[in-house]
């Protein structure tokens, strides 16, 4: 495509006019003349002038600390609803959007400012209160929570199972851990029948009022924390939270409308199986050959949800093609969508129209600074896996499963720790990561420690021989055991207030506590007040290190493999 076609007369490329605003943290597309320097001032941008996409500049987010989202603007409404941009004269960004799986470059002022709005227009958001981040992408590693929603709304859409579901849950869920070097990144499914427990949450209503939805009171399906009971995307972010230890940053939705559209729009998406796959039981119609086949539309949806003719017929298994499926369709957007701006606004549209995100990256601007980090990592440091769970011991014929106790922590570490799956290099930074820095200052003498002790999912007893431990050996003598925690935790954590820092970095120091463990708080604490210590699965027995393993024996695969090898 020339210059004149993508609007502009002079010979300039507008996919060279993308610039980064260092005050938003948005790319933004100049049309207006030469690409001026981030930052300088231009018409409409002066000191207390909002610039479309814009936000207030948020400092790094500490892992293990919450980045507080900001009130909401007042012409942004609570809960469930569409955000239009502002009109602020010229100058306006045609950006990317549709999840992590694209972007989209295009000139021209008029036929920009139509795909502008237009894609603007279809992005819906949630309001998810104060889960989550309002930062796009704060320094170190990133959380993304992909939701599939199984709502049967959508022409055919009835076919795949309870026509009265109109809330959807959470049926297919990807955890999309970056990390914090952009060096690589981990695709985790989580299994919808998983068993855990769903905590309290709250959910914003239309009328800016909030509801307080009680968690489950046993172990329920993982799918139901969302759309059961009101319980919105927050509520499933947070229940990943509890069963991670990881803080999730910000969350899409699709529904079965998008694998549809979005199958469609790239010219369909190429599987490859080594057997036949038929569903002969499922009412779908599938019929795929062994070897290479394209699927899109109905068909494309069809494979994701099929599970008849596998090899367990399990949801375990379906999510295995799923993988795959999503693999294929990494490669399909880098190796040829992204050279077709055509093919990219077909993306981009189809991908709008079927998504749903929370406000901290509710615009296209937003979406767009997302991309462009997600679009630096190779493909082949793109580790894609299944939380590792076995079947529920509760069950005579299981059909739910429960977390691997061995390894699930093992992989919980890792990502806590940023600790890559693939055999990547980790790039230089120039400053040491912010959670590493806790420990760094001065120590206390053990003598001068204050804690408590609480066993919070730790082995039976760990809080009494933890304590045993630290007075008689450690010269800890301040310490209690303060029996069973409230509730489970997922890592061992230690929660101390500023001043008391240095009995922090001792004590993680007796008992090798990693970076991530600590848990600083914002008020200083009395002098006789304790530090607490949570002992969580990871934690083994006194006097061995609790630290992340470097590697752990799970079922991977990378997102540049193809199904079939050869």
């Amino acid at each position: 495509m020339d210059a004149q076609s993508r609007g502009r007369a002079d010979g300039t490329d507008p996919a060279d006019q993308w610039v980064l605003n260092p005050r938003t943290g948005d790319y933004e597309l100049r049309l207006d003349g030469p690409a001026e320097p981030p930052g300088t001032p231009g018409p409409g941008s002066g000191p207390g002038v909002p610039r479309p996409d814009s936000a207030a500049p948020a400092p790094a987010r500490v892992p293990g600390q919450r980045g507080r989202r900001t009130a909401p603007a007042e012409e942004e409404t609570a809960g469930h609803h569409k955000r239009r941009p502002k009109r602020s004269g010229r100058r306006k960004a045609l950006m990317w959007t549709g999840g992590v799986l694209g972007l989209v470059l295009v000139g021209g002022s008029a036929f920009a400012y139509y795909w502008y709005d237009r894609l603007y227009g279809n992005i819906n958001t949630v309001d998810i209160g104060d889960v989550g981040s309002d930062t796009v992408l704060a320094d170190g590693p990133v959380n993304l929570l992909i939701i599939g929603n199984d709502v049967r709304t959508g022409e055919g859409n009835e076919d795949y199972g309870n026509r009265t579901n109109v809330t959807g849950h959470a049926d297919t869920t990807l955890l999309f851990h970056v990390a914090g070097d952009r060096s690589n990144a981990t695709v985790m499914s989580i299994p919808r029948d998983l068993m855990i427990d769903i905590p309290d949450c709250e959910s914003r209503q239309s009328d800016g009022s909030t509801k307080e939805i009680p968690g489950s009171t046993a172990p329920t399906r993982f799918n139901e924390s969302y759309g059961v009971g009101g319980r919105d995307p927050g509520c499933t972010m947070l229940t990943v939270e509890e069963v991670t230890g990881l803080e999730v940053d910000h969350f899409m939705m699709f529904d079965f409308n998008a694998v549809k559209t979005l199958s469609t729009a790239v010219g369909g998406v190429e599987v490859c199986l080594e057997k036949p796959l038929k569903d002969l039981d499922g009412g779908s119609g599938l019929d795929l050959p062994v070897g290479e086949s394209t699927v899109e539309g109905e068909e494309a949806l069809s494979f994701l949800r099929n599970r008849h003719g596998l090899k367990n017929e399990s949801d375990l298994d379906r999510i295995e093609m799923q993988q795959k499926f999503v693999a294929s369709m990494l490669r399909q957007l880098k190796e040829d969508t992204l050279d077709s701006p055509s093919k990219m606004l077909d993306v981009a549209d189809a991908a709008t129209k079927s998504l749903t995100v929370d406000k901290g990256i509710g615009s296209p601007g937003k979406l767009l600074t997302l991309a462009k980090e997600l679009g630096k990592i190779d493909l082949k440091n793109i580790t894609l896996m299944t939380l590792p769970v076995r079947d529920n011991p509760a069950e005579p014929t299981p059909v739910t499963v429960v977390l691997d106790p061995v390894k699930a922590p093992q992989v919980f570490g890792m990502l806590q720790e940023d600790v890559s799956f693939t055999e990547v290099k980790k790039k230089e930074k120039n400053a040491k990561d912010k959670q590493a820095k806790l420990l760094e200052g001065p120590r206390a003498e053990a003598s001068a420690i204050r804690v408590d002790v609480f066993n919070g999912g730790g082995p039976q007893g760990a809080a009494q021989d933890t304590l045993n431990w630290l007075q008689t050996g450690e010269d800890v003598a301040r310490s209690s055991n303060k029996g069973n925690a409230p509730e489970k935790v997922a890592k061992t954590r230690l929660e101390y207030a500023p001043n008391q820092a240095d009995q922090a970095r001792k004590l993680a120091d007796l008992m090798g506590l990693p970076a991530s463990a600590l848990k600083p708080g914002t008020a200083d604490a009395a002098d006789t007040e304790p530090m607490t210590l949570t002992l969580g699965p990871d934690f083994q027995k006194a006097g061995v290190p609790v630290a992340a393993p470097k590697k752990v024996d799970v079922t991977q695969s990378r997102a540049d493999e193809k199904m079939c090898k050869g």
